[in-house]
């Protein structure tokens, strides 16, 4: 695919004597919707630090074709920024700590964190302390800080984590528009599928070294992740929900409608 915006190809990632992943061959599309799924520990976060250059590949490559942005979790001991303006976290998008950028630059910068804020209907959160506002708030100003670089994919790290279900749905719906309007990928880390299935393209699930890539029907299916797991998954479609459930001796467990371990 030549204009993939990220490209993983024949990558491995060891740490000592435990493999995350191996041969693994990946091109994400512009527009592309990608779910990675998985149980903790299975590298989902790490995908992401390799896409973003914190952390080398074993073998293979990783390329990124454009600007990326990043969006992580929310942290309700993120103490370092709660007491930051919401147009101060979202300039840090922009320019990190930059200083010396001139009346110009500091104009330009203005208008950049202006527009990001607008993107993502929080200017009226710009003068407003982080620590103020709601977990779903704080990560309106979260993808806005991701937006300030125009990225051509969205690296999310479990967006959705700590957020009531309305405020799931928007920050959803925000990571939407933005694909739709401006072809950005989105490559999503997440535990909840069911939040996200309707816009989910493919799933790239990892689990104990290996993985399989495909659309939603060829992944998570009992079939599929009975031979990732090496143990009995079942996996059932009720009222447009998926629900995977382990085997009686595994650690897979139901809740909300889906398992916790066997799709974090």
């Amino acid at each position: 695919m030549s204009d993939a915006v990220l490209r993983f190809a024949g990558s491995r990632l060891s740490f000592d004597a435990r493999t995350l992943w191996r041969g693994l061959d990946l091109d994400v599309a512009p527009g592309e919707f990608i779910a990675v799924l998985g149980p903790n520990g299975s590298g989902k976060t790490t995908l992401l630090r390799t896409a973003l250059g914190q952390v080398d590949l074993s073998d293979g490559s990783v390329s990124v074709n454009g600007r990326v942005g990043y969006i992580p979790q929310q942290h309700a001991d993120d103490s370092d920024t709660m007491m930051l303006r919401g147009r101060d976290l979202v300039g840090f998008g922009a320019d990190g700590s930059s200083w010396g950028m001139g009346l110009r630059g500091l104009r330009a910068r203005r208008a950049q964190v202006d527009a990001a804020l607008a993107e993502v209907d929080a200017t009226r959160f710009a003068n407003t302390a982080v620590g103020l506002l709601s977990g779903g708030e704080q990560q309106r100003l979260r993808i806005a800080q991701a937006l300030t670089r125009d990225p051509a994919i969205l690296l999310c790290d479990e967006p959705l984590a700590s957020l009531d279900l309305t405020s799931q749905q928007v920050v959803v719906d925000l990571l939407d528009a933005r694909r739709r309007r401006s072809n950005t990928a989105v490559l999503f880390v997440t535990h909840e599928l069911n939040p996200v299935l309707p816009f989910v393209d493919r799933v790239l699930y990892l689990a104990d070294g290996r993985f399989r890539v495909g659309t939603v029907d060829e992944v998570m299916n009992s079939t599929t992740l009975t031979e990732l797991y090496g143990s009995p998954i079942e996996v059932v479609q009720i009222g447009g929900r998926l629900i995977v459930v382990g085997g009686e001796d595994s650690h897979h467990c139901v809740e909300h409608g889906y398992a916790d371990e066997a799709i974090s």
